[in-house]
């Protein structure tokens, strides 16, 4: 099979079966590109998830997109940001056609409350393989912990939390190298 049309349709297959999209499709791409097709290796998938997350747009598409590139460059991503957005769109066309009037309806208010609590565990299992990947221990668990009670309850800027997160680390990387020159002189 052409491997173009090969990623369209893995990418298609993920956005028409995944409920929740955004992060509850991140294992579904990552077993996919990773365990399925070996198109990335595991490290390389973690990079572009990393990248992802700090590019501007829905981290599926930005996902999409940086698997593209880099199995086939351009036309690669084009298939796999196709692949990823056309069943969405399908989707919500076929909800503006077809639902418009049931949202209240009380079977389509049951499905919908059956369907958000299996999307929550999927968003949970992509954190949990990023802790796991991440080098995150009991030891500096505390990092994540802090930073999502900050963002979540404080409303504190993501970006300056990542800003002072860069400036923490170059700092403490500093004093690393030079108590490794004190200790070898």
């Amino acid at each position: 099979m052409n491997q173009y049309l090969e990623m369209f349709l893995s990418f298609f297959k993920i956005g028409a079966f995944t409920i929740g999209g955004g992060y509850a499709m991140l294992p579904i791409i990552e077993k996919e590109v990773v365990d399925n097709k070996n198109w990335l290796s595991r490290d390389e998938f973690l990079e572009m998830l990393a990248i992802s997350q700090s590019s501007p747009g829905p981290v599926s598409i930005n996902i999409s997109i940086f698997c593209g590139l880099k199995i086939k460059k351009a036309k690669g991503a084009f298939c796999t940001l196709l692949g990823c957005i056309l069943p969405s769109f399908i989707v919500i066309l076929l909800v503006a056609i077809v639902f418009s009037g049931i949202e209240t309806h009380p079977i389509t208010i049951k499905i919908f409350n059956g369907i958000r609590p299996a999307v929550v565990a999927l968003i949970a299992v992509p954190i949990i393989n990023l802790a796991k990947t991440s080098k995150v221990t009991l030891k500096n668990v505390w990092i994540p912990i802090i930073t999502a009670f900050l963002v979540a309850f404080l409303n504190i800027n993501p970006i300056y939390i990542i800003s002072l997160a860069i400036i923490a680390g170059i700092i403490l990387n500093q004093k690393i190298q030079k108590a490794k020159e004190n200790a070898t002189d």
